[in-house]
């Protein structure tokens, strides 16, 4: 018995060092995080010293009976974020195999694995949340989609042009249920290539198809109870017109802001354009990601581009183009060419 709870502890060591070590890379490499890096490095280390010579001459690998097994979701990745989540699983589920067997074996070891596997919580929660924001602030282009029979194929064009950020928004939809599908289809949709997938005023829609976050109007509940409600590692957006509610939307942490509407547009009608000054304070003023909207497509983007914008949201002229990813390439290239940038 004890030689079978020696290996236990053997291979979950392994296990939970693997699956730290996995997350460490991509903190190092992917995302350039050296505090989380530091982190899981620092956790491997704290494992390792417990990793002694008896628990390692119990291994047995030809007679282990486990090897052998596997299971299909263990053969892909779809990306990186499922890499990301099966390896924090892995880790956590290794701690939790170490926290009981260690009792039989030294009850300080029990412990100090427990801690280690809150810990490792607490990392999930950085890592997510990290790695959200460096998408944000690395997306130049923000799709907004609007009422349409071809939603997904649009949605789905606009990604393979090269989005990583979408609002799934329609106002026009009464039924929650109907609401809900389109939501988690699009979640889906964007996961699949990686994209960020927020929703639109609807907390409880985010929270239930575990979107990345949520974009409120200035009528919406606040910033502070919307992070309550999705969790420290979602994000959460505010609509902003004019400088004092950008100074407000701020001040209550939001981790981006729009700014406008740049031109009149129909999706707002009640709303008047804020013009080129708002972004040109933006511009000045803005210490978080902000995104220019209203109006905005290709013939005026480089106007919005000189005024200061870096980021545009844009909902018409890619929802309503007949080649989306087309269009899509097409702001990229203006993105990326100019001088403003």
């Amino acid at each position: 018995m004890q030689r079978a709870i020696y290996r236990i502890l053997d291979a979950n060591l392994d296990r939970a060092r693997e699956g730290l070590r996995i997350i460490e890379e991509w903190c190092r490499f992917g995302i350039n995080n050296q505090q989380l890096a530091q982190e899981c490095k620092q956790l491997r280390q704290e494992l390792a010293q417990w990793h002694s010579a008896e628990l390692r001459q119990a291994r047995d690998t030809p007679s282990d009976v486990g090897t052998e097994l596997s299971h299909p979701q263990e053969e892909k990745r779809d990306s990186i974020n499922s890499l990301l989540q099966a390896n924090i699983c892995r880790t956590q589920e290794a701690l939790r195999v170490l926290e009981e067997y260690g009792k039989l074996y030294q009850p300080q070891m029990s412990l100090i694995c427990k801690q280690i596997r809150y810990r490792v919580y607490t990392l999930e929660s950085n890592l997510l949340n990290s790695d959200r924001l460096t998408k944000l602030k690395n997306s130049a282009l923000y799709l907004i989609t609007s009422p349409s029979e071809n939603l997904l194929s649009i949605v789905d064009e606009s990604l393979k042009g090269g989005v990583s950020l979408v609002q799934y928004r329609d106002k026009e939809i009464t039924d929650d249920n109907v609401l809900l599908a389109q939501a988690q289809q699009l979640c889906q949709l964007c996961h699949k290539y990686n994209a960020l997938f927020i929703v639109n005023d609807r907390v409880d829609v985010a929270l239930a198809v575990d979107a990345d976050g949520v974009h409120l109007g200035q009528q919406d509940i606040p910033i502070a109870l919307a992070r309550q409600i999705l969790g420290s590692g979602k994000i959460v957006g505010r609509s902003t017109t004019n400088p004092e509610e950008m100074q407000k939307a701020i001040a209550e942490r939001a981790d981006y802001i729009g700014v406008g509407p740049v031109y009149q547009t129909p999706t707002k009608p009640a709303k008047a354009a804020a013009g080129f000054e708002y972004v040109q304070y933006a511009a000045a003023n803005s210490p978080i990601p902000w995104f220019a909207i209203g109006g905005i497509d290709l013939n005026n983007l480089p106007n919005v581009l000189e005024a200061g914008a870096q980021r545009v949201a844009v909902v018409r002229a890619i929802m309503r183009a007949e080649q989306p990813a087309l269009v899509t390439r097409q702001f990229f290239s203006v993105l990326f060419s100019s001088s403003f940038n």
